[in-house]
Protein backbone atom coordinates (compact mmCIF):
# COMPACT_ATOMS: atom_id res chain seq x y z
CA UNK A 1 0.00 0.00 0.00
CA UNK A 2 2.71 1.84 -0.10
CA UNK A 3 1.04 4.33 -2.84
CA UNK A 4 -1.23 5.78 -0.23
CA UNK A 5 1.88 7.82 1.07
CA UNK A 6 3.74 10.97 1.12
CA UNK A 7 7.43 11.80 1.76
CA UNK A 8 8.36 11.78 5.16
CA UNK A 9 12.14 12.30 7.10
CA UNK A 10 12.12 9.02 7.24
CA UNK A 11 11.83 8.19 3.95
CA UNK A 12 14.29 11.40 2.77
CA UNK A 13 16.79 9.43 5.07
CA UNK A 14 15.47 5.71 3.42
CA UNK A 15 15.88 7.13 -0.30
CA UNK A 16 19.50 8.58 0.34
CA UNK A 17 21.01 5.67 2.40
CA UNK A 18 19.61 3.09 0.29
CA UNK A 19 21.11 4.58 -2.63
CA UNK A 20 24.32 4.95 -0.78
CA UNK A 21 24.20 0.79 0.16
CA UNK A 22 23.61 0.31 -4.11
CA UNK A 23 26.39 2.43 -5.16
CA UNK A 24 28.72 0.78 -2.47
CA UNK A 25 27.70 -2.72 -3.19
CA UNK A 26 26.67 -2.31 -6.47
CA UNK A 27 23.37 -4.32 -5.78
CA UNK A 28 19.71 -2.73 -7.30
CA UNK A 29 16.73 -2.55 -4.71
CA UNK A 30 18.85 -2.18 -1.37
CA UNK A 31 16.49 -1.41 1.77
CA UNK A 32 18.20 0.80 4.39
CA UNK A 33 14.75 0.24 6.81
CA UNK A 34 15.59 3.54 9.03
CA UNK A 35 13.43 3.39 11.88
CA UNK A 36 12.75 5.59 14.72
CA UNK A 37 15.46 5.08 17.39
CA UNK A 38 14.11 3.03 20.49
CA UNK A 39 16.70 4.74 22.75
CA UNK A 40 17.13 8.73 22.61
CA UNK A 41 20.87 8.17 23.64
CA UNK A 42 21.27 6.35 19.95
CA UNK A 43 20.37 9.25 18.35
CA UNK A 44 16.56 9.97 16.55
CA UNK A 45 16.97 7.45 13.65
CA UNK A 46 18.47 3.87 12.83
CA UNK A 47 19.24 2.12 9.61
CA UNK A 48 19.44 -1.17 10.21
CA UNK A 49 19.55 -2.61 6.37
CA UNK A 50 23.24 -3.20 5.87
CA UNK A 51 23.28 -5.93 8.25
CA UNK A 52 20.78 -7.96 5.72
CA UNK A 53 23.05 -6.66 2.86
CA UNK A 54 26.30 -7.78 4.39
CA UNK A 55 24.87 -11.53 4.77
CA UNK A 56 23.53 -11.35 1.36
CA UNK A 57 27.12 -10.22 -0.06
CA UNK A 58 28.87 -12.25 2.74
CA UNK A 59 30.89 -9.56 3.88
CA UNK A 60 31.75 -8.05 7.11
CA UNK A 61 28.28 -6.13 7.90
CA UNK A 62 30.02 -3.31 10.24
CA UNK A 63 33.16 -3.09 7.32
CA UNK A 64 30.40 -2.57 5.03
CA UNK A 65 28.47 -0.21 7.15
CA UNK A 66 31.72 2.08 6.98
CA UNK A 67 32.19 2.11 3.38
CA UNK A 68 27.84 3.24 3.18
CA UNK A 69 28.82 6.32 5.55
CA UNK A 70 31.90 6.97 4.06
CA UNK A 71 29.88 7.27 0.71
CA UNK A 72 26.67 9.07 2.43
CA UNK A 73 26.28 13.08 2.38
CA UNK A 74 23.44 13.80 5.41
CA UNK A 75 25.31 16.92 5.96
CA UNK A 76 22.48 18.70 5.61
CA UNK A 77 20.22 16.85 8.21
CA UNK A 78 22.52 15.15 10.77
CA UNK A 79 24.84 15.29 12.60
CA UNK A 80 28.45 13.35 12.35
CA UNK A 81 26.62 9.27 12.02
CA UNK A 82 27.56 6.75 14.02
CA UNK A 83 28.19 3.27 13.13
CA UNK A 84 27.15 0.15 16.55
CA UNK A 85 27.17 -2.69 17.25
CA UNK A 86 27.40 -4.78 13.79
CA UNK A 87 26.44 -2.19 11.75
CA UNK A 88 23.58 -0.17 13.28
CA UNK A 89 23.35 3.75 11.56
CA UNK A 90 22.90 6.08 14.62
CA UNK A 91 21.32 9.12 12.92
CA UNK A 92 20.93 11.93 14.92
CA UNK A 93 19.05 15.26 13.48
CA UNK A 94 21.02 19.04 13.36
CA UNK A 95 19.30 21.41 15.59
CA UNK A 96 19.10 23.77 12.53
CA UNK A 97 17.80 21.38 10.38
CA UNK A 98 15.12 21.11 13.18
CA UNK A 99 14.29 24.69 13.09
CA UNK A 100 13.77 24.91 9.04
CA UNK A 101 11.42 22.10 9.45
CA UNK A 102 9.77 23.71 12.04
CA UNK A 103 9.61 27.25 10.06
CA UNK A 104 8.62 25.34 7.08
CA UNK A 105 5.35 23.80 9.07
CA UNK A 106 4.87 27.55 10.55
CA UNK A 107 4.52 28.41 7.19
CA UNK A 108 2.45 25.92 5.35
CA UNK A 109 -0.80 26.04 8.76
CA UNK A 110 -2.99 23.90 6.75
CA UNK A 111 -1.16 20.84 6.17
CA UNK A 112 1.69 21.36 8.90
CA UNK A 113 4.42 19.63 5.94
CA UNK A 114 2.75 17.03 5.59
CA UNK A 115 2.61 16.09 1.85
CA UNK A 116 0.13 14.66 -0.46
CA UNK A 117 0.48 11.64 -2.04
CA UNK A 118 2.38 10.99 -5.27
CA UNK A 119 -0.07 9.16 -6.88
CA UNK A 120 -3.48 9.86 -6.08
CA UNK A 121 -6.44 6.74 -5.65
CA UNK A 122 -10.07 6.61 -6.11
CA UNK A 123 -10.99 4.80 -2.19
CA UNK A 124 -14.08 3.54 -1.80
CA UNK A 125 -14.85 2.78 1.98
CA UNK A 126 -17.73 0.99 2.78
CA UNK A 127 -18.71 1.12 6.63
CA UNK A 128 -21.69 1.86 8.87
CA UNK A 129 -23.93 -0.25 7.60
CA UNK A 130 -26.85 -0.11 10.21
CA UNK A 131 -30.10 -2.14 10.34
CA UNK A 132 -33.17 -0.25 8.70
CA UNK A 133 -36.15 0.24 10.95
CA UNK A 134 -33.74 -0.73 14.00
CA UNK A 135 -31.68 1.77 16.17
CA UNK A 136 -28.25 1.91 15.79
CA UNK A 137 -26.72 -0.34 18.49
CA UNK A 138 -22.58 0.07 20.34
CA UNK A 139 -21.94 -3.22 17.46
CA UNK A 140 -22.53 0.05 15.09
CA UNK A 141 -20.28 1.79 16.81
CA UNK A 142 -16.88 0.23 15.77
CA UNK A 143 -17.31 0.84 11.81
CA UNK A 144 -19.10 3.97 11.75
CA UNK A 145 -15.93 5.67 13.62
CA UNK A 146 -12.86 3.70 12.76
CA UNK A 147 -14.48 3.69 8.35
CA UNK A 148 -14.90 7.75 9.01
CA UNK A 149 -11.01 7.78 10.72
CA UNK A 150 -10.06 6.48 7.18
CA UNK A 151 -11.88 8.31 4.83
CA UNK A 152 -10.49 11.90 6.62
CA UNK A 153 -6.84 10.42 6.39
CA UNK A 154 -6.95 9.50 2.98
CA UNK A 155 -8.46 12.82 1.83
CA UNK A 156 -6.29 14.50 3.46
CA UNK A 157 -3.33 12.90 1.88
CA UNK A 158 -5.15 13.57 -2.03
CA UNK A 159 -6.99 10.73 -2.53
CA UNK A 160 -10.60 10.30 -3.89
CA UNK A 161 -12.10 9.09 -1.36
CA UNK A 162 -15.79 8.08 -2.00
CA UNK A 163 -17.96 6.73 1.16
CA UNK A 164 -20.46 3.91 1.02
CA UNK A 165 -23.16 3.16 3.41
CA UNK A 166 -24.28 -0.12 2.99
CA UNK A 167 -27.24 -0.79 4.61
CA UNK A 168 -29.40 -3.71 4.67
CA UNK A 169 -33.01 -2.25 3.16
CA UNK A 170 -34.36 -5.03 1.10
CA UNK A 171 -35.46 -8.61 1.27
CA UNK A 172 -37.49 -10.99 2.93
CA UNK A 173 -37.99 -8.62 6.62
CA UNK A 174 -38.90 -5.92 4.50
CA UNK A 175 -42.28 -7.69 3.49
CA UNK A 176 -42.83 -8.27 7.36
CA UNK A 177 -42.14 -4.16 7.75
CA UNK A 178 -44.20 -3.23 5.32
CA UNK A 179 -47.16 -5.59 6.12
CA UNK A 180 -47.10 -4.13 9.64
CA UNK A 181 -46.99 -0.57 8.37
CA UNK A 182 -49.88 -1.23 6.36
CA UNK A 183 -51.95 -2.65 9.27
CA UNK A 184 -51.36 -0.02 11.22
CA UNK A 185 -52.97 2.42 8.69
CA UNK A 186 -56.06 0.42 8.58
CA UNK A 187 -56.19 0.12 12.41
CA UNK A 188 -55.75 3.97 12.32
CA UNK A 189 -58.11 4.74 9.28
CA UNK A 190 -60.97 2.74 11.43
CA UNK A 191 -60.82 5.11 14.01
CA UNK A 192 -61.39 7.78 11.73
CA UNK A 193 -58.30 9.78 12.99
CA UNK A 194 -55.21 11.26 10.58
CA UNK A 195 -51.43 10.12 11.00
CA UNK A 196 -48.63 11.59 10.15
CA UNK A 197 -46.83 9.34 7.12
CA UNK A 198 -43.85 8.32 9.82
CA UNK A 199 -46.13 7.98 12.72
CA UNK A 200 -46.32 4.04 13.15
CA UNK A 201 -42.08 4.14 13.40
CA UNK A 202 -41.85 7.02 16.28
CA UNK A 203 -40.39 3.86 18.25
CA UNK A 204 -38.23 2.29 15.15
CA UNK A 205 -37.47 -0.82 17.90
CA UNK A 206 -40.74 -1.10 19.00
CA UNK A 207 -42.13 -1.21 15.66
CA UNK A 208 -39.82 -4.03 14.23
CA UNK A 209 -40.43 -5.94 17.42
CA UNK A 210 -44.05 -6.30 16.97
CA UNK A 211 -43.44 -7.29 12.95
CA UNK A 212 -40.98 -10.05 13.98
CA UNK A 213 -43.61 -11.17 16.43
CA UNK A 214 -46.77 -11.15 14.34
CA UNK A 215 -44.56 -12.87 11.53
CA UNK A 216 -43.59 -15.70 13.64
CA UNK A 217 -46.88 -16.62 15.25
CA UNK A 218 -49.25 -15.04 13.23
CA UNK A 219 -50.38 -17.10 10.16
CA UNK A 220 -52.39 -14.35 8.15
CA UNK A 221 -49.69 -11.53 8.82
CA UNK A 222 -47.41 -13.78 7.61
CA UNK A 223 -49.11 -14.56 4.39
CA UNK A 224 -49.55 -10.84 3.89
CA UNK A 225 -46.22 -9.96 4.66
CA UNK A 226 -45.15 -12.45 1.53
CA UNK A 227 -47.34 -10.59 -0.61
CA UNK A 228 -46.33 -7.61 0.62
CA UNK A 229 -42.52 -8.64 -0.80
CA UNK A 230 -43.97 -10.32 -3.89
CA UNK A 231 -45.62 -6.56 -4.31
CA UNK A 232 -42.42 -5.03 -3.64
CA UNK A 233 -40.73 -7.05 -6.19
CA UNK A 234 -42.69 -6.22 -8.69
CA UNK A 235 -42.54 -2.63 -7.93
CA UNK A 236 -46.43 -2.04 -6.78
CA UNK A 237 -46.66 1.96 -5.58
CA UNK A 238 -47.98 1.32 -2.43
CA UNK A 239 -45.95 -1.51 -1.02
CA UNK A 240 -42.89 0.97 -2.51
CA UNK A 241 -44.41 3.65 -0.77
CA UNK A 242 -44.66 2.37 2.52
CA UNK A 243 -40.95 0.84 2.15
CA UNK A 244 -39.47 4.80 1.03
CA UNK A 245 -41.27 5.84 4.22
CA UNK A 246 -39.91 3.17 6.69
CA UNK A 247 -36.56 3.59 4.93
CA UNK A 248 -36.12 7.43 5.19
CA UNK A 249 -37.33 7.22 9.13
CA UNK A 250 -34.37 5.02 9.63
CA UNK A 251 -31.86 7.06 7.83
CA UNK A 252 -32.86 10.02 9.83
CA UNK A 253 -32.50 8.26 12.55
CA UNK A 254 -29.01 7.53 12.10
CA UNK A 255 -28.23 11.02 10.40
CA UNK A 256 -28.98 12.57 13.73
CA UNK A 257 -26.10 9.87 15.35
CA UNK A 258 -23.64 10.74 12.87
CA UNK A 259 -24.11 14.10 13.46
CA UNK A 260 -23.72 14.06 16.65
CA UNK A 261 -20.48 11.54 16.54
CA UNK A 262 -19.10 14.47 13.43
CA UNK A 263 -19.26 11.62 11.34
CA UNK A 264 -19.25 12.20 7.49
CA UNK A 265 -22.02 10.72 5.56
CA UNK A 266 -24.81 12.01 4.68
CA UNK A 267 -27.90 10.77 2.38
CA UNK A 268 -26.33 10.43 -0.70
CA UNK A 269 -23.44 8.24 0.42
CA UNK A 270 -26.40 5.40 1.51
CA UNK A 271 -26.49 3.02 -1.48
CA UNK A 272 -27.86 -0.26 0.23
CA UNK A 273 -28.96 -3.94 -1.01
CA UNK A 274 -32.08 -1.97 -2.64
CA UNK A 275 -29.44 -0.19 -5.10
CA UNK A 276 -28.31 -3.60 -6.52
CA UNK A 277 -31.77 -5.65 -7.04
CA UNK A 278 -31.79 -5.11 -10.48
CA UNK A 279 -28.40 -6.46 -10.86
CA UNK A 280 -28.58 -9.62 -8.93
CA UNK A 281 -29.76 -11.87 -11.72
CA UNK A 282 -27.06 -10.85 -14.33
CA UNK A 283 -24.10 -11.63 -11.57
CA UNK A 284 -25.48 -15.23 -11.47
CA UNK A 285 -26.17 -15.43 -15.38
CA UNK A 286 -22.61 -14.09 -15.55
CA UNK A 287 -20.93 -16.58 -12.94
CA UNK A 288 -23.22 -19.41 -14.77
CA UNK A 289 -22.04 -18.51 -18.56
CA UNK A 290 -18.05 -17.85 -17.50
CA UNK A 291 -18.35 -21.44 -16.14
CA UNK A 292 -17.76 -20.69 -12.86
CA UNK A 293 -20.73 -20.85 -10.77
CA UNK A 294 -22.72 -24.65 -10.94
CA UNK A 295 -25.80 -25.93 -9.42
CA UNK A 296 -24.97 -28.36 -6.26
CA UNK A 297 -27.86 -29.19 -4.18
CA UNK A 298 -30.38 -27.01 -5.99
CA UNK A 299 -28.83 -23.89 -5.30
CA UNK A 300 -25.93 -21.96 -7.23
CA UNK A 301 -22.75 -21.90 -6.17
CA UNK A 302 -19.25 -20.63 -6.69
CA UNK A 303 -16.10 -22.99 -4.86
CA UNK A 304 -13.53 -20.55 -5.29
CA UNK A 305 -10.12 -22.23 -5.05
CA UNK A 306 -8.23 -22.75 -1.93
CA UNK A 307 -11.61 -22.90 0.58
CA UNK A 308 -12.18 -26.02 2.53
CA UNK A 309 -14.81 -27.07 4.91
CA UNK A 310 -13.80 -28.99 8.10
CA UNK A 311 -14.29 -32.28 6.29
CA UNK A 312 -11.54 -30.87 3.38
CA UNK A 313 -14.24 -30.44 0.99
CA UNK A 314 -14.56 -27.89 -1.17
CA UNK A 315 -16.70 -24.31 0.15
CA UNK A 316 -19.11 -23.34 -1.73
CA UNK A 317 -20.20 -19.33 -1.79
CA UNK A 318 -23.46 -19.20 -2.37
CA UNK A 319 -25.28 -16.87 -4.78
CA UNK A 320 -28.86 -18.09 -5.33
CA UNK A 321 -30.69 -20.35 -3.17
CA UNK A 322 -32.52 -23.38 -4.38
CA UNK A 323 -35.52 -21.58 -4.13
CA UNK A 324 -34.62 -18.46 -6.14
CA UNK A 325 -33.78 -16.15 -3.28
CA UNK A 326 -30.38 -14.29 -3.19
CA UNK A 327 -27.83 -13.53 -0.32
CA UNK A 328 -25.55 -11.39 0.63
CA UNK A 329 -22.54 -12.93 -1.46
CA UNK A 330 -24.69 -11.99 -4.45
CA UNK A 331 -25.51 -8.17 -3.75
CA UNK A 332 -21.37 -7.81 -2.28
CA UNK A 333 -20.55 -9.14 -5.49
CA UNK A 334 -22.99 -6.50 -7.20
CA UNK A 335 -21.38 -3.92 -5.65
CA UNK A 336 -18.21 -4.83 -6.18
CA UNK A 337 -19.02 -4.98 -10.18
CA UNK A 338 -20.24 -1.17 -9.50
CA UNK A 339 -17.39 0.02 -7.57
CA UNK A 340 -15.00 -1.20 -9.89
CA UNK A 341 -17.01 -0.35 -13.44
CA UNK A 342 -19.32 2.60 -12.32
CA UNK A 343 -17.39 4.32 -9.74
CA UNK A 344 -13.50 3.35 -10.87
CA UNK A 345 -12.27 2.89 -7.52
CA UNK A 346 -8.70 1.23 -7.40
CA UNK A 347 -9.50 0.92 -3.89
CA UNK A 348 -12.42 -0.90 -2.07
CA UNK A 349 -12.34 -1.12 2.04
CA UNK A 350 -14.69 -2.98 3.82
CA UNK A 351 -14.91 -1.76 7.64
CA UNK A 352 -16.69 -4.50 9.11
CA UNK A 353 -16.03 -6.82 12.46
CA UNK A 354 -13.98 -10.10 12.12
CA UNK A 355 -16.28 -12.42 12.34
CA UNK A 356 -17.26 -11.61 8.63
CA UNK A 357 -13.56 -12.40 7.38
CA UNK A 358 -13.99 -15.82 5.49
CA UNK A 359 -17.24 -14.43 3.73
CA UNK A 360 -15.20 -11.30 2.12
CA UNK A 361 -12.44 -13.62 1.60
CA UNK A 362 -14.47 -15.62 -0.55
CA UNK A 363 -16.81 -12.45 -2.12
CA UNK A 364 -12.66 -10.88 -3.23
CA UNK A 365 -11.75 -14.61 -4.60
CA UNK A 366 -15.42 -14.88 -6.53
CA UNK A 367 -14.96 -11.00 -7.86
CA UNK A 368 -11.46 -11.85 -8.97
CA UNK A 369 -12.25 -15.49 -11.01
CA UNK A 370 -15.29 -13.07 -12.57
CA UNK A 371 -12.87 -9.82 -13.44
CA UNK A 372 -15.07 -8.11 -11.74
CA UNK A 373 -12.13 -7.22 -9.52
CA UNK A 374 -9.12 -6.19 -12.13
CA UNK A 375 -5.34 -7.09 -10.83
CA UNK A 376 -4.41 -3.53 -9.94
CA UNK A 377 -8.00 -3.25 -7.78
CA UNK A 378 -7.07 -3.86 -4.12
CA UNK A 379 -9.37 -5.42 -1.70
CA UNK A 380 -9.60 -4.80 1.27
CA UNK A 381 -11.15 -6.13 4.91
CA UNK A 382 -10.60 -3.73 7.45
CA UNK A 383 -11.51 -5.90 10.36
CA UNK A 384 -12.20 -5.19 14.36
CA UNK A 385 -12.84 -7.08 17.85
CA UNK A 386 -15.49 -6.57 20.02
CA UNK A 387 -16.04 -3.58 22.57
CA UNK A 388 -16.67 -5.12 25.67
CA UNK A 389 -18.01 -4.66 29.06
CA UNK A 390 -16.96 -4.03 32.65
CA UNK A 391 -17.12 -8.36 32.69
CA UNK A 392 -15.23 -9.11 29.55
CA UNK A 393 -18.34 -9.98 27.41
CA UNK A 394 -19.79 -7.86 24.90
CA UNK A 395 -21.48 -5.06 25.98
CA UNK A 396 -25.22 -5.26 27.05
CA UNK A 397 -27.94 -3.87 28.68
CA UNK A 398 -28.85 -5.28 32.61
CA UNK A 399 -31.91 -7.51 30.28
CA UNK A 400 -29.32 -8.54 27.55
CA UNK A 401 -29.92 -6.53 24.85
CA UNK A 402 -27.25 -4.01 22.87
CA UNK A 403 -27.05 -1.14 24.41
CA UNK A 404 -28.64 1.80 22.02
CA UNK A 405 -25.43 4.08 20.97
CA UNK A 406 -27.85 7.06 21.18
CA UNK A 407 -27.96 5.88 25.30
CA UNK A 408 -24.18 5.39 25.49
CA UNK A 409 -23.92 8.98 24.48
CA UNK A 410 -26.28 10.24 26.53
CA UNK A 411 -24.40 9.09 29.50
CA UNK A 412 -21.05 9.91 28.08
CA UNK A 413 -22.39 13.55 27.82
CA UNK A 414 -24.21 13.31 31.19
CA UNK A 415 -20.61 12.14 33.09
CA UNK A 416 -18.60 14.66 30.92
CA UNK A 417 -20.71 17.55 32.68
CA UNK A 418 -19.87 16.10 36.15
CA UNK A 419 -16.39 16.56 35.06
CA UNK A 420 -16.70 19.94 33.88
CA UNK A 421 -18.64 20.83 36.63
CA UNK A 422 -15.87 19.59 39.13
CA UNK A 423 -13.10 21.17 37.31
CA UNK A 424 -14.48 24.64 36.58
CA UNK A 425 -17.47 25.21 37.86
CA UNK A 426 -17.72 29.05 37.36
CA UNK A 427 -18.32 28.62 33.45
CA UNK A 428 -21.64 29.82 32.51
CA UNK A 429 -24.28 26.56 32.00
CA UNK A 430 -24.23 26.90 28.09
CA UNK A 431 -20.54 26.51 27.92
CA UNK A 432 -20.57 23.47 30.12
CA UNK A 433 -23.05 22.06 28.08
CA UNK A 434 -20.94 22.61 24.72
CA UNK A 435 -17.23 21.79 26.48
CA UNK A 436 -19.66 18.06 28.02
CA UNK A 437 -20.51 17.27 24.79
CA UNK A 438 -17.28 17.56 22.97
CA UNK A 439 -15.46 16.07 26.00
CA UNK A 440 -18.36 13.06 26.36
CA UNK A 441 -18.70 12.40 22.51
CA UNK A 442 -14.95 13.03 21.73
CA UNK A 443 -13.84 10.46 24.71
CA UNK A 444 -16.30 7.41 23.52
CA UNK A 445 -14.59 7.86 20.36
CA UNK A 446 -10.68 8.44 21.56
CA UNK A 447 -11.46 5.26 23.56
CA UNK A 448 -11.95 3.21 21.14
CA UNK A 449 -9.32 4.55 18.70
CA UNK A 450 -6.87 4.81 21.22
CA UNK A 451 -7.19 0.64 20.69
CA UNK A 452 -5.54 -1.85 18.54
CA UNK A 453 -8.66 -2.16 16.00
CA UNK A 454 -8.08 -5.72 15.90
CA UNK A 455 -8.48 -6.52 19.60
CA UNK A 456 -11.58 -6.34 22.26
CA UNK A 457 -11.51 -3.84 24.83
CA UNK A 458 -13.43 -3.07 27.96
CA UNK A 459 -15.59 0.12 27.62
CA UNK A 460 -15.10 1.98 30.75
CA UNK A 461 -16.66 5.81 31.41
CA UNK A 462 -14.10 6.07 34.20
CA UNK A 463 -11.03 5.25 31.96
CA UNK A 464 -12.07 7.18 29.07
CA UNK A 465 -13.47 10.28 30.98
CA UNK A 466 -9.55 10.48 33.20
CA UNK A 467 -7.99 13.68 32.99
CA UNK A 468 -4.71 11.86 33.01
CA UNK A 469 -3.75 8.81 30.12
CA UNK A 470 -4.24 8.58 26.56
CA UNK A 471 -7.32 9.97 26.63
CA UNK A 472 -9.48 12.42 24.96
CA UNK A 473 -10.00 15.03 28.30
CA UNK A 474 -6.26 15.17 28.17
CA UNK A 475 -5.83 15.96 24.82
CA UNK A 476 -8.51 18.59 24.44
CA UNK A 477 -7.13 19.59 28.08
CA UNK A 478 -3.79 20.01 26.74
CA UNK A 479 -4.95 22.01 23.48
CA UNK A 480 -7.06 23.85 26.29
CA UNK A 481 -4.08 24.96 27.90
CA UNK A 482 -1.95 26.30 25.11
CA UNK A 483 -5.07 28.28 24.27
CA UNK A 484 -4.85 29.85 28.15
CA UNK A 485 -1.01 30.61 27.52
CA UNK A 486 -2.64 33.43 24.36
CA UNK A 487 -5.27 34.27 26.65
CA UNK A 488 -2.70 34.84 29.92
CA UNK A 489 -0.31 37.02 27.60
CA UNK A 490 -3.30 38.36 25.66
CA UNK A 491 -1.11 38.10 22.42
CA UNK A 492 -1.89 37.21 18.74
CA UNK A 493 0.63 34.35 18.26
CA UNK A 494 0.36 34.59 14.59
CA UNK A 495 1.44 38.56 14.45
CA UNK A 496 3.97 38.20 16.89
CA UNK A 497 5.38 34.86 14.72
CA UNK A 498 4.71 36.65 11.19
CA UNK A 499 8.40 38.09 11.02
CA UNK A 500 10.45 35.25 12.34
CA UNK A 501 13.08 33.90 10.14
CA UNK A 502 15.28 31.58 12.68
CA UNK A 503 14.99 29.70 15.80
CA UNK A 504 17.19 28.98 19.38
CA UNK A 505 16.61 25.27 19.72
CA UNK A 506 18.97 24.81 22.82
CA UNK A 507 17.03 22.99 25.45
CA UNK A 508 16.45 19.19 26.08
CA UNK A 509 12.85 19.99 26.47
CA UNK A 510 12.78 22.60 23.03
CA UNK A 511 14.74 19.33 21.01
CA UNK A 512 12.43 16.51 22.34
CA UNK A 513 8.69 18.37 21.50
CA UNK A 514 10.36 20.11 17.79
CA UNK A 515 11.34 16.16 17.18
CA UNK A 516 7.62 14.92 17.91
CA UNK A 517 6.26 17.82 15.97
CA UNK A 518 8.51 17.20 12.80
CA UNK A 519 7.27 13.44 12.85
CA UNK A 520 3.17 14.24 12.23
CA UNK A 521 3.53 12.59 8.83
CA UNK A 522 5.40 9.58 9.84
CA UNK A 523 2.04 9.09 12.37
CA UNK A 524 -0.08 9.92 9.33
CA UNK A 525 1.83 7.53 7.00
CA UNK A 526 1.95 4.57 9.91
CA UNK A 527 -1.53 5.27 10.36
CA UNK A 528 -3.12 5.15 7.09
CA UNK A 529 -0.64 2.13 5.83
CA UNK A 530 -2.63 -0.44 8.10
CA UNK A 531 -5.77 1.22 8.58
CA UNK A 532 -4.86 1.73 12.43
CA UNK A 533 -6.09 4.80 13.94
CA UNK A 534 -4.74 3.94 17.31
CA UNK A 535 -0.82 5.07 15.57
CA UNK A 536 -2.24 8.71 15.44
CA UNK A 537 -3.59 8.67 19.00
CA UNK A 538 -0.37 7.64 20.38
CA UNK A 539 1.60 10.26 18.40
CA UNK A 540 -0.94 12.39 19.64
CA UNK A 541 -0.46 11.56 23.01
CA UNK A 542 2.85 11.89 23.07
CA UNK A 543 3.09 14.91 21.79
CA UNK A 544 0.97 16.27 24.72
CA UNK A 545 3.56 14.74 26.93
CA UNK A 546 6.49 16.31 25.58
CA UNK A 547 4.29 19.49 25.31
CA UNK A 548 3.92 18.81 29.10
CA UNK A 549 7.62 18.39 29.88
CA UNK A 550 8.44 21.56 27.52
CA UNK A 551 6.35 23.84 29.23
CA UNK A 552 7.23 22.92 32.97
CA UNK A 553 11.46 23.01 31.96
CA UNK A 554 10.96 26.37 29.32
CA UNK A 555 8.99 29.77 30.33
CA UNK A 556 7.46 30.76 27.72
CA UNK A 557 5.86 34.83 28.22
CA UNK A 558 8.86 35.30 30.83
CA UNK A 559 11.47 33.93 28.45
CA UNK A 560 14.37 35.96 27.14
CA UNK A 561 14.18 38.11 24.50
CA UNK A 562 16.00 35.34 21.72
CA UNK A 563 14.18 32.47 23.29
CA UNK A 564 10.21 33.91 23.43
CA UNK A 565 9.95 33.59 19.66
CA UNK A 566 11.23 29.92 19.36
CA UNK A 567 9.15 29.02 22.23
CA UNK A 568 6.19 30.93 21.38
CA UNK A 569 6.08 28.51 17.91
CA UNK A 570 6.71 25.45 19.54
CA UNK A 571 3.34 26.35 21.49
CA UNK A 572 1.54 27.84 18.36
CA UNK A 573 2.75 24.12 16.54
CA UNK A 574 1.55 21.99 19.20
CA UNK A 575 -1.83 23.78 18.81
CA UNK A 576 -2.25 22.97 15.89
CA UNK A 577 -1.04 19.60 15.36
CA UNK A 578 -3.21 18.52 17.97
CA UNK A 579 -6.39 20.57 16.55
CA UNK A 580 -5.61 19.18 12.83
CA UNK A 581 -5.23 15.39 14.42
CA UNK A 582 -7.95 15.65 16.76
CA UNK A 583 -10.45 17.56 14.68
CA UNK A 584 -9.75 17.21 11.11
CA UNK A 585 -8.33 13.00 11.11
CA UNK A 586 -10.68 11.90 14.38
CA UNK A 587 -13.79 13.81 14.21
CA UNK A 588 -12.98 14.56 17.56
CA UNK A 589 -13.74 18.93 19.15
CA UNK A 590 -11.35 21.09 20.72
CA UNK A 591 -12.17 23.01 23.02
CA UNK A 592 -10.63 26.47 23.98
CA UNK A 593 -11.04 26.05 27.85
CA UNK A 594 -12.02 22.93 30.11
Amino acid sequence: MIDYLMKTIKDKLEERISAAMAAVSGQGGCTALVKPATDPKFGDYQANGVMALAKQLKTNPRKLAEQVVEKLDLSDICEELEIAGPGFINLRLKPDFLAGRLLGINADSNRLGVEQAATPRTVVVDFSGPNIAKQMHVGHLRSTIIGDCICRTLEFLGHNVIRQNHIGDWGTQFGMLCANYDRKLRQTSATGAAMRADAPLADQEAFYREAKSLYDSNAQFRKEARAAVVGLHRGDGVWTRYWEIIRKSSIDHCQELYDRLGIILRAQDVRGESEYNNDLAAVVKDLEKSGFAKESEGAVCVFPEGFKNKEGEPLPLIVQKSDGAYLYATTDLAAIRYRVGQLKADRIIYVTDARQSLHFEMVFAVARMASWAKDSTKLIHVTFGSVLGENGKPLKTREGENVKLKDLLDEAVERAKAVVEQKNPELPPEKKAEIAQAVGIGAVKYADYSNNRTSDYIFSFDKMLAMDGNTAPYMQYAYARIKSIERKGQINIEKELAKVKQLNLTEPAELDLAKQLIRYGEAIESAVADYRPNYLTTYLYELAQKFSGFYTDCPVLAAEPDKRPTRLLLCRLTELTIKHGLSELLGIKVVEQM
